[in-house]
């Protein structure tokens, strides 16, 4: 395991922490459930340029889940991509950081998301173009459990898997949450593996905070002519005690008292 990765997302977590509260923006507890998917993807698997953002053999992330933008961005600044200081104009007004992923003047940023249901047919289109031009390079999408629910994505489940494409891994955001309500009552998923290996894919279930687990999984090759799906299991809100599997905090702004408890919080980590 690197440990570095385990260092950048305790860096990630204070920023996306500081993000939210300045912006006033809120999906602070869908942010910190993927903050060690991203940290493992950009430490230790991703090949890419920081300094030569559309280097043409470098690896394609897609964040589908587009309301978590800002663990991308605070990433994107870590890795040099552009000068941390630009995080503190997160949704401000005439700032590139929207609250929703943009890749509109933000270099490292391959696609625009927000609606969901959409990151996933982007990605397929990446992957098959690959193929077609013989392209080494892999792709890669990150998904939420809710957005799940939208028929656009199992169009390109089928998609990926007709046409076998083992260039592709798809990541899953699997907190249990959504929104207003728990996935399960606002439209159940399970037996959410048995679904994708009927459509065809590999399929890997693991915990979604472990940065061995994670990058052992995402380092292996795909099965030949299989797209990748990983299962993470994770914790919405993870790292800040009073956030996790809390869904006040979906829509809910870290401001006042609770700003500096969770702040108080993520110190005591790094």
């Amino acid at each position: 395991m690197s440990l570095n990765s385990k260092k950048l997302s305790n860096k990630i977590r204070s920023h996306v922490l500081d993000m939210t509260h300045n912006g006033k923006s809120s999906h602070i507890a869908s942010i910190l459930s993927i903050v060690d998917i991203i940290s493992v993807l950009y430490e230790n698997i991703l090949i890419y340029k920081n300094k030569n953002p559309k280097y043409r053999k470098r690896d394609r992330f897609v964040l589908s889940k587009g309301h978590a933008g800002a663990a991308v961005y605070a990433v994107l600044a870590e890795k040099g991509f552009f000068n941390i200081n630009m995080l503190k104009k997160h949704c401000a007004n005439g700032s590139f950081l929207s609250g929703h992923i943009s890749h509109k003047n933000v270099p490292g940023v391959e696609f625009s998301t927000g609606s969901l249901g959409h990151g996933l047919s982007v990605a397929c289109g990446m992957a098959k173009y690959a193929k077609l031009e013989k392209k080494n390079h892999r792709v890669y999408t990150l998904l939420s459990d809710g957005e799940c629910d939208e028929g656009s994505n199992w169009e390109s489940i089928l998609f990926a898997s007709h046409h076998k494409l083992d260039n592709l891994v798809v990541i899953i955001d699997y907190n249990k949450l959504q929104s207003i309500e728990s996935v399960s009552n606002t439209l159940e998923l399970e037996p959410f593996t048995k679904k994708w290996i009927a459509f065809g894919w590999e399929v890997h279930n693991v915990d979604g905070h472990n940065h061995h687990e994670l990058k052992k999984v995402l380092e292996k090759s795909n099965k030949k002519k299989k797209p990748k799906c990983i299962i993470a299991h994770t914790v919405k809100g993870k790292g800040v005690s009073f956030m996790e599997n809390n869904n006040l905090w979906h829509y809910r702004s870290p401001q006042g008292e609770e700003y500096q408890m969770a702040k108080k919080e993520l110190n005591k980590k790094n």
